[in-house]
C-alpha cells in the first residue's frame, strides 16, 4: 500500500497487514519539514523537553552533551508498566495512529523515523505495550514501551511467522529484533506526545463496533419475527425527526419481514424498542469516529512547530476522546442490557408459545436458562465499566500536571465493552437458532444466509450440552 498522503493512511491498514510504503513525494515533504526544525532548533532558544527537561524539570536547561542522549532517555525511565500486554491489533493501532500524526509534519521528525515505524508494521511485530498504568497527562508510560523498541528499549510481541517459528505473542528483545537506530533532536519527544494510544486503540474499536451493531440489527430482528411481534413500533413513520433512527426500523422491519397475526397487541418492551437502542448505538459510534478524525488531523504534537515556531500545546489532553468512548460504553451497556431482557423472554412460553426455556423437553431438560444467566452476568460487569473514565483526576509531577482524561483508560474500557457486548449478542442468537428450530416457523428471506451460518456451526439442539462451545463457535465465525 503506497501512503502519498497522511490520509490514505486509514481504518484499512487497521485490519489489513498489507505492506505499507511511503511514496518519494511524501518523504521529501517530511525532509523539508524536518530541515526547517533542525534550523530552528538552531537558535538556541529554549525548546520544551529538547534543550530543557520535562515536566517540573522543564526549567532545567540541557548541555550540549546532555541532549544528545536526552532524546533516547526520555523513553527509558518512564517504562514503568509491565504485563499484561496490549492484543497486537490493539497494539498496531497505536503504532499506525503515530505514524498518521508524524506524517502531517507538526512534529517535525525525520524521515528516518517514520521508515522505521513502517518497517515495525511490515515485521508483523508489535512492541509490548502495557494495557494499564497511564497515570499521566498524556500517553508517556505506554508510549515509551510503544517506541522503545525503535532504540533498544522494551520487548517486541512476536507472531508465529517470525523466524524460528515462535509461538503468537513471545516476548522478544528489541534489541534483538530491530536494527538500531538513533533519535535525533526533538524525536523522543515527539514519541511521547500527544494521544495516538488512545487514538489508534478508539479507532480500532470504531470499525469493530460498527460491525456489531450491525449484528445486533439481525439478531434483534430473528427475535422480533420468532415471537411474532406487533410490527408497529418498527414503522418508519416513528423515526420522524431522526433520520438514523428511521433508517433503523426500515431495516428492522425488512429483516424481520411482515407478520400478518401477531401474537399479542404489543410485544414486551425490549422487542418494542430495539430500533431506538441500535439506532443510539451507531449514533455514538458515529460520534466517535467523529473524535478520532479530529485527534487524527488536529494539533496533538507539543511541542509542535507551527507555522516556523514552535508551540506548547494540549493536544495531550484527550478529553474528547474519552468522553465520546464513554458515550459508546453507555450505549453498548444499554443494548446488552436490552439483548439480555429479550433472551430471558425468549425463554417463556407466554412470549413465545414455545417450550419452557427453549428446551426440547422441558423438565428433564434445562434448555438454555443458564445461557440467559451468562448474558445477566456480563451485563452486569458491563454495566460496572459505564462510569465515565474522565472522571477522579490525581496529580502527578509535583502538580505540573494537575488534571487528566484518562483517555487511554476510557479506550481500554470500550474495547471490553464492544468484547462483552458481543459475548451478550452471541447468547441471544443461539436462542433466536433454537427458538426458530422448535417454532418450525420459516427463516424470514432477509435473515436466511445469515441463520444458515450460525446453524453451519451449531448443530441441533436435541438435549442439553455444554453450550459454552456452542456460544465460542458463533464468537468466532458468526457475530
Amino acid at each position: 500500500m503506497l501512503i502519498d498522503h497522511p490520509a490514505d493512511l486509514g481504518p484499512r491498514q487497521l485490519f489489513d497487514t498489507e505492506p505499507i510504503e511511503l511514496s518519494r513525494n511524501l518523504l521529501d515533504r517530511l525532509t523539508t519539514s524536518r530541515y526547517a526544525v533542525l534550523a530552528a532548533l538552531a537558535t538556541g532558544d529554549p525548546v520544551y523537553g529538547v534543550n530543557t527537561g520535562m515536566g517540573a524539570m522543564s526549567k532545567v536547561r540541557l548541555s550540549e552533551p546532555e541532549q544528545r542522549v536526552h532524546q533516547r532517555n526520555l523513553l527509558l525511565a518512564r517504562a514503568v508498566g509491565g504485563a499484561p500486554w496490549l492484543p497486537a491489533p490493539e497494539a498496531r493501532a497505536v503504532v499506525i495512529a503515530r505514524l498518521k500524526t508524524f506524517l502531517l509534519g507538526d512534529a517535525g521528525v525525520s524521515p528516518e523515523l517514520c521508515l522505521q515505524l513502517v518497517a515495525l508494521l511490515n515485521s508483523g511485530m508489535v512492541p509490548a505495550i502495557p494495557v494499564g498504568g497511564a497515570g499521566s497527562a498524556g500517553e508517556i508510560i505506554p508510549l515509551a514501551h510503544a517506541f522503545g523498541p525503535l532504540v533498544g528499549i522494551g520487548h517486541l510481541l512476536a507472531p508465529a511467522s517470525v523466524e524460528g517459528g515462535m509461538p503468537s505473542g513471545r516476548l522478544v528483545s528489541a534489541e534483538e529484533a530491530l536494527p538500531p537506530f538513533e533519535l535525533g533532536p526533538k524525536e523522543g519527544i515527539s514519541l511521547l506526545a500527544g494521544i495516538p494510544g488512545a487514538t489508534g486503540r478508539a479507532w480500532l474499536q470504531v470499525g469493530i463496533a460498527g460491525r456489531l451493531a450491525d449484528h445486533l440489527s439481525l439478531v434483534a430482528a430473528g427475535s422480533i419475527a420468532v415471537i411474532g411481534a406487533n410490527r408497529d413500533p418498527y414503522n418508519p413513520l416513528c423515526g420522524r425527526g431522526d433520520e438514523l433512527l428511521t433508517a433503523e426500523l426500515e431495516r428492522l422491519l425488512l429483516l424481520a419481514g411482515p407478520e400478518r397475526e401477531p401474537r399479542s397487541l404489543q410485544a414486551p418492551v425490549s422487542f418494542r424498542v430495539a430500533g431506538q437502542v441500535i439506532s443510539q448505538l451507531r449514533r455514538s459510534v458515529s460520534r466517535l469516529d467523529e473524535a478520532v478524525h479530529r485527534a487524527l488531523t488536529g494539533v496533538t504534537d507539543s511541542p509542535a512547530f507551527l507555522d516556523g515556531t514552535f508551540v506548547g500545546t494540549a493536544g495531550f489532553h484527550g478529553i474528547d476522546l474519552a468522553a465520546h468512548c464513554d458515550q459508546l460504553v453507555a450505549a453498548l451497556a444499554h443494548a446488552a442490557e436490552v439483548s439480555t431482557a429479550r433472551i430471558h423472554r425468549l425463554l417463556d412460553p407466554a412470549v413465545t408459545g414455545l417450550p419452557a426455556q427453549l428446551a426440547a423437553e422441558p423438565g428433564p431438560q434445562a434448555g438454555l436458562v443458564a445461557v440467559h444467566k451468562r448474558a445477566v452476568a456480563t451485563s452486569h460487569y458491563l454495566r460496572r465499566l459505564a462510569l465515565p473514565s474522565a472522571m477522579g483526576s490525581l496529580e502527578t509531577s509535583n502538580g505540573q500536571e494537575d488534571v487528566q482524561s484518562f483517555s487511554w483508560e476510557a479506550a481500554g474500557v470500550l474495547a471490553e465493552a464492544v468484547r462483552l457486548t458481543r459475548e451478550v449478542i452471541a447468547c441471544e442468537l443461539l436462542a433466536v437458532h433454537q427458538a426458530f428450530a422448535l417454532s418450525k416457523r420459516p427463516n424470514p428471506e432477509r435473515l436466511r444466509g445469515f441463520l444458515a451460518a450460525v446453524a453451519d456451526v451449531v448443530p441441533p439442539i436435541e438435549a442439553d450440552r455444554p453450550f459454552g462451545a456452542d456460544l465460542a463457535r458463533l464468537l468466532e465465525h458468526v457475530v
